[in-house]
């Protein structure tokens, strides 16, 4: 260094710019955990955890088209798009979640603006569920999103197999005889 410079410090972390490549996934993980050799009997926690690493970045291709939309609530507002107005009985059994769950969503989405809830008309004790004029303007603007998710996601979930035949059949044994009545039969 020439006498006089001065040394500057160096900058925390790489710099990034438009034309360098995105950093590698922080989902990748090593090529067999504990979890993945457990095979069937952690099923559950592996489908949980494409569940989460789906949900992390369809949120954040929410956030880069400027909405702050959960994608967890994607299901409550397409449902209610379609079939509004709904109970929230109405709206639990086309999800298939347990009641304090879809609570829950509503909840989130009532404070978001985005669902609506008045009581029935023919029953005071039922509330009804509806999209506020915020979430069909949102539902507009993601529309096209969810075309460019569906091809995404196409590719992912039909490799060579399809992840989504394999869940129907699931379902269709679990509806069959449950998971339990299996176990108390052995």
């Amino acid at each position: 260094m020439p006498p006089g410079a001065t040394q500057r410090s160096p900058q925390p972390g790489p710099r990034k710019s438009i034309t360098q490549p995105n950093p590698p996934r922080s989902n990748k993980r090593p090529a067999a955990n504990t979890i993945d050799e457990l095979g069937e009997l952690a099923l559950s926690t592996r489908l949980m955890r494409l569940s989460e690493w789906t949900r992390r970045d369809v949120t954040k291709i929410y956030k880069e088209y400027g909405l702050a939309f959960e994608s967890k609530w994607f299901p409550v507002l397409y449902i209610l798009s379609r079939k509004a107005p709904l109970s929230v009985m109405e709206l639990t059994q086309e999800l298939g979640y347990a009641h304090p769950s879809v609570i829950a969503l509503v909840k989130e989405m009532e404070k978001q603006k985005l669902v609506r809830s008045q009581p029935s008309k023919t029953d005071g004790r039922k509330r009804m569920l509806e999209l506020t004029p915020k979430a069909i303007e949102w539902q507009k603007k993601m529309q096209p999103l969810w075309d460019k998710m569906r091809i995404v996601a196409a590719g992912i979930y039909n490799n060579g197999s399809s992840i989504l035949k394999a869940i129907i059949n699931v379902e269709a044994a679990l509806d069959e005889c449950s998971f339990y009545d299996r176990f108390k039969k052995l």
